[in-house]
């Protein structure tokens, strides 16, 4: 893929990223948003995707459980499971009793993640919902991948001794997560949206590259633009290996590719 550098003369991104792959991606999306213009989001099309990406592996979330119905849209993740698929639970924080009973389901069935999506679903950090809902997965065992400002975000698992992947984590606010997860080592990081020159070596130099987890959000976003700037940061080899996959392995329990 050959990208302009502003000067108009292309580079060929895939030189840069070299031969760095993915062994597991920690934000795949499966269906589509019906009020956006978008990709397809059938597996059929998002895990070739991903291969053409160097992602071997990503835990998927499914859009249906998200927007429309939480226990079918669960059940048709959870019977795709694969070497390549690692399922994550949806819940609605709109329902908390609900979505507590299906957390419980979920953690039976062997899932080890949940996903929430209070954009999505119209829900704020300071609703009792989500502090219940955080208390639940934690005292689960369950690890949460969650949307949303982590500036006010990661209050509801504050204390909670919770292990919790900030999927929407923006360079500009990183100093609020660092700020934060330096008094909760169960917090944690997408790198899609830290691409300023310095975000990922930062993160790294303070709280450890254990803490950073290489998400892509595919298909919704590009999962080029995250690789590049993990394959020419700053950071050491095996640090990089980490981000791209051996946190999360360890996150969602699974042996170290």
């Amino acid at each position: 893929m050959a990208i302009e550098d502003g000067s108009g003369i292309p580079f060929d991104a895939w030189r840069l990223v070299g031969g760095l792959e993915v062994a597991l991606d920690v934000d795949v999306l499966f269906g589509a948003y019906p009020d956006r213009d978008g990709p397809p989001g059938a597996p059929e099309q998002v895990l070739p995707l991903l291969g053409e990406h160097r992602i071997r592996a990503a835990a998927v979330a499914s859009l249906r459980a998200a927007l429309f119905d939480v226990r079918s849209g669960n059940d048709e993740l959870i019977a795709r499971a694969a070497p390549e698929v690692v399922p994550v639970g949806a819940v609605d924080l709109r329902d908390p009793i609900g979505a507590a009973r299906e957390l419980e389901r979920l953690a039976a069935e062997g899932v080890p993640a949940v996903r929430l999506f209070p954009d999505e679903q119209g829900v704020e950090a300071g609703f009792p919902s989500v502090r219940h809902v955080a208390r639940r997965a934690a005292r689960l065992g369950l690890v949460v991948l969650t949307g949303g400002d982590v500036r006010r975000f990661w209050q509801p698992f504050a204390g909670l001794g919770a292990s919790v992947v900030f999927l929407d984590t923006h360079f500009y606010h990183l100093g609020d997560f660092l700020v934060a997860a330096a008094d909760e080592p169960g917090f944690h990081t997408s790198t899609r949206l830290l691409n300023s020159p310095d975000a990922l070596e930062l993160a790294a130099a303070e709280l450890g590259a254990d803490r950073l987890l290489y998400g892509s959000r595919a298909p919704h976003y590009e999962p080029l633009v995250p690789l590049l700037r993990l394959a020419t940061s700053g950071l050491k080899p095996e640090e990089i290996a980490a981000v791209a996959g051996g946190n999360a392995e360890r996150l969602l329990r699974r042996p170290q590719s």
